[in-house]
């Protein structure tokens, strides 16, 4: 018998892990290697104090950290349809979703809220990475969709927080097909004379970036971030050349004016609201009959589940 089995249940529960293998009392630092004690780590809001490398942080955890005392109000998101795919792999998807949703606590990758930031109001939008990669499905399409009508009806800025490996593969065409309508969701906002603000966070790849993350107003990354459509090694098989040092990190791309600011988490509330106040400086304002008149993005109605055996007779 080992001696690791006469440890008494209380020291072993300290050192159990969670689900997702992280420990409930230390975490490694992925930047510098360091184990972090996990009280220090969410006093500082998921930053290594280090290296200040940015470790991902959850929705809820965003929207705390925004928001004036924490407070917001939670907006309702529709309900997409469900596996229109019937897709399974290893498991089926809607087992998948099932399994985030108990790990996570939210339907899916994108949540959406209203609230003051220093006495500004806005409207945010924040992808999980900890949700199936904060890949955009139905769900997230739907979300954003209606971010952004909230956002026109109050007059509010929309804040985008941006987080994603791409388009879900599980939901097939009917996932690129968000790429189109959440990048009308923008203009709509765009149309009302409202600010857009994405916040491009670790790490922001694929649809996502080719679609509603990169047509913000204004962009701003959290440091080291990675952003880019294609990951660097896939960009260096391709072209068969070693790429500079920091290629698609958040410092390189404000050097090259794809990013137009690099702020650290402790400083980020700070500065959207800057920038509320800058872009627009009305915004306590309510809505106008006018921003709150502009037409809905046209949903199709619920469609019958699609069968891949069916769909190939």
């Amino acid at each position: 018998m080992s001696w690791l089995s006469n440890i008494p249940p209380g020291i072993k529960n300290i050192f159990k892990r969670e689900d997702d293998g992280t420990d409930k009392l230390w975490t490694k630092c992925p930047g510098c290697g360091e184990m972090i004690f996990q009280r220090d780590l969410e006093a500082s809001h998921q930053v290594c104090p280090s290296c200040s490398h940015h470790l991902p942080l959850d929705a809820a955890e965003r929207l705390t950290l925004i928001f004036d005392n924490g407070a917001f109000e939670e907006i309702a998101v529709p309900d997409p349809v469900q596996d229109p795919l019937k897709f399974k792999d290893e498991k089926r998807y809607t087992d998948r979703l099932k399994d985030y949703r108990r790990k996570t606590g939210q339907q899916d990758a994108m949540r959406v809220a209203a609230g003051k930031i220093e006495d500004a109001p806005a409207v945010v939008a924040v992808q999980n990475f900890k949700f199936m990669g904060g890949s955009m499905g139905m769900a997230l399409g739907e979300a954003l969709i209606r971010a952004a009508e909230e956002a026109v009806r109050r007059g509010a800025p929309l804040i985008v927080f941006a987080a994603s490996g791409g388009a879900r593969m599980q939901e097939g065409i009917l996932s690129l097909m968000q790429m189109p309508r959440t990048t009308i969701a923008v203009e709509m906002v765009k149309e009302a004379g409202l600010p857009y603000i994405v916040v491009l966070t670790h790490p922001t790849t694929g649809g996502v970036t080719a679609s509603f993350a990169m047509l913000g107003d204004v962009h701003i990354a959290e440091p080291g971030a990675l952003i880019g459509f294609a990951g660097p090694r896939v960009i260096e098989q391709t072209i068969r050349e070693k790429l500079p040092e920091g290629f698609q990190r958040s410092e390189f791309l404000e050097e090259k004016g794809m990013v137009d600011l690099v702020v650290h988490r402790a400083e980020l509330k700070g500065a959207l609201s800057r920038l509320i106040r800058t872009l627009a400086p009305n915004a306590k304002r309510a809505a106008t009959p006018e921003s709150a008149a502009i037409a809905e993005i046209p949903r199709p109605a619920p469609a019958e589940p699609v069968h891949l055996d069916k769909a190939a007779e």
